[in-house]
């Protein structure tokens, strides 16, 4: 084959597949700070990934959809170490990596990254890697993580994908990787059991449900705590029905995942919090991987989309 036919040949093989794909909603355009990368749409931001030295955690405010309401809260008055859809520990080793002390702004245990390497690609996905370490405030590092984020392009109802990978090595020394106790266990709170991935939805969503693909999602005194698939946490901003869906590989400790949410006057969030239930003991020198894939959607997701979704994931 000359090298003109095979170039119609690509041609008409890019064509068809453009044809078949989704439409990607037009006027977006990439945004690039030090520190952050964002797309927008217009002079509107879709979505953001903040990664500067100023951040605790690397985290994604603000979520929206392309021409809707901001879907997350950053760093609230009542939680200002929530970071709208961000990662964090509890406790490792029973040190401290969630909350910043609220003189100093700094945890017991630290969570630092380097080596971050943008790429936001001409259809407008992108790939967010991150080489990360967890030390307490005053000791060397005792785990690496490599995180990847692949962030899907808006598809023509706006809504967006992005899958994480996150993948811990523990160093010389085991590892407890653990959360507050759970009610009925030694110093059990009534709060205990968050960590991990997590969404601290806008204050101003109204109307909020959860749901997931087993079971009726019922809170006791504002909290749930119970094990699936998938869940999807959705309500009405601006007049407008939004959520945010998450699934849980099925090679994930713990998979099911338990999951923590609230609904409650103060907030809103929820989280696949994979040591809700019980520590993990993570041995010197080996490694876990993680993987979960968020959904940002306009309305609201029931169990069969949630299943049907997850089928594609696994």
């Amino acid at each position: 084959m000359n090298k003109l036919a095979n170039m119609l040949l690509l041609m008409s093989v890019w064509s068809m597949a453009s044809q078949a794909a989704d439409p990607i909603p037009d006027d977006l355009i990439w945004q690039r700070d030090p520190g952050a990368v964002a797309l927008l749409k217009g002079q509107q931001v879709v979505w953001r990934f903040a990664y500067g030295t100023n951040e605790a955690k690397p985290c994604f405010h603000p979520l929206k959809l392309p021409n809707g309401p901001t879907l997350t809260e950053y760093r609230p008055a009542d939680h200002p170490w929530h970071r709208a859809l961000w990662f964090s520990w509890k406790y490792i080793n029973g040190v401290n990596y969630w909350e910043e002390d609220a003189k100093t702004g700094v945890a017991e245990g630290l969570t630092e990254w380097q080596g971050t390497h943008i790429e936001a690609r001409l259809d407008y996905s992108a790939l967010l890697t991150l080489n990360l370490t967890y030390r307490p405030a005053n000791g060397k590092p005792i785990m690496m993580e490599r995180r990847e984020i692949l962030v899907r392009p808006p598809q023509a109802d706006g809504g967006y994908s992005m899958d994480w990978t996150l993948t811990f090595t523990a160093g010389d020394t085991d590892l407890k990787l653990d959360r507050t106790p759970l009610p009925g266990e030694p110093d059990g709170k009534p709060h205990g059991g968050y960590a991990g991935l997590s969404v601290r939805f806008a204050n101003a969503l109204s109307d909020a449900r959860a749901t997931s693909t087993t079971e009726p999602v019922e809170f006791k005194a504002d909290r749930y705590r119970g094990k699936a698939t998938a869940m999807d946490y959705s309500g009405v901003i601006e007049n407008q029905e939004a959520g945010i869906a998450i699934l849980d590989h099925p090679n994930n400790l713990n998979a099911p995942t338990p999951w923590y949410v609230i609904n409650s006057k103060i907030m809103k969030y929820y989280s696949p919090a994979v040591v809700c239930y019980q520590p993990h003991i993570l041995k010197a020198g080996t490694r876990m991987t993680l993987r979960y894939r968020v959904f940002v959607h306009p309305g609201r997701w029931d169990a069969a989309r949630l299943e049907t979704e997850y089928n594609r994931y696994k």
